[in-house]
């Protein structure tokens, strides 16, 4: 039996009568809802909820309600269709690009089942990569993150975005920008997570002497570098190492473990349920 299934990501001060509102609202049209988490920080509040629905909807109309009863809830809303083929994806990066260049040569290969729909950068360094893939790159520089988050959330609206992936942007997201993406923004991070945690992971792991490094794809939470992981890869440190030849290795089994987790999440392998990613195989699709 074909199902509609519809992720709908709610956020705002904290009041009552919004969890009511948004489930009363699935119930009245028909749906079953599959799951539904909520959090509270300093008065900000945030709603994750799936919903099913066996009868067929029609996704504009359900949209266009959604909104009205945001607004009269004095909330924001965002809504994301599984039924949607061809995902979008917006790329945010800072001046590395190695990931970045993995990406758009499986774009530029068919690899992706995906498009790459705009690249956003807090400097100009990468914008010659995008020009060269012909996709839009938008400078975001506000020094203030909340600013600089609230431009992000517009551009990616505007481009219809189901993915975001953090390709070396090095800016740490706040709760506020996560819980509009539940499970749909990937980051990087250059260690096997815990360990080595921040910026300069290989340098630590030179120092301390790792006989080990690694690095992992894992999606964005509120709760830094602690997300559900995705992917991770590693490789043996050489008795003759240099930090040099160590991060280059580095960079390129973060771009290759990278892509990867963008892979599986495009071709819709990925189950995330009490906080671990199941990974579907090939075969079950």
């Amino acid at each position: 039996m074909n199902k509609t299934t519809v992720e709908i990501t709610v956020v705002g001060r904290d009041h009552e009568g919004v969890v009511a509102g948004f489930t009363n609202f699935i119930f009245q049209r028909g749906g079953n809802i599959e799951k539904i988490n909520q959090n509270v920080v300093r008065g900000l509040f945030g709603m994750y909820l799936e919903a099913s629905f066996i009868q067929k909807i029609d996704i504009k109309k359900f949209d266009r309600e959604v909104e009205e009863l945001a607004k009269r809830l004095k909330m924001e809303v965002n809504t994301h269709h599984e039924a949607v083929l061809r995902k979008k994806v917006a790329v945010l990066v800072t001046k590395e690009s190695h990931c970045l260049e993995a990406i758009l040569d499986a774009k530029s290969k068919n690899q992706l089942r995906g498009e790459v729909s705009v690249i956003i950068g807090t400097e100009n360094t990468l914008s010659p990569f995008a020009r060269k893939s012909k996709i839009p790159f938008v400078l975001v520089n506000d020094l203030d993150q909340s600013k600089a988050e609230e431009k992000i959330l517009s551009i990616v609206k505007r481009y219809n975005t189901d993915l975001i992936v953090l390709a070396r942007y090095m800016r740490i997201l706040s709760p506020n920008f996560v819980w509009r993406y539940p499970n749909r923004i990937i980051n990087i991070h250059p260690s096997l997570l815990p360990a080595f945690p921040g910026a300069f992971a290989y340098m630590q792991a030179y120092e301390r002497g790792a006989k080990i490094v690694g690095c992992t794809a894992h999606y964005v939470t509120e709760d830094l570098d602690q997300g559900p992981i995705i992917f991770q890869d590693a490789f043996a440190i050489d008795t003759n190492e240099t930090v040099e030849s160590l991060k280059k290795k580095g960079q390129r089994i973060e771009a290759k473990t990278l892509l990867e987790a963008v892979r599986m999440h495009l071709e819709g392998r990925l189950e995330v349920y009490w906080g671990k990613v199941h990974v579907k195989s090939k075969r079950s699709r």
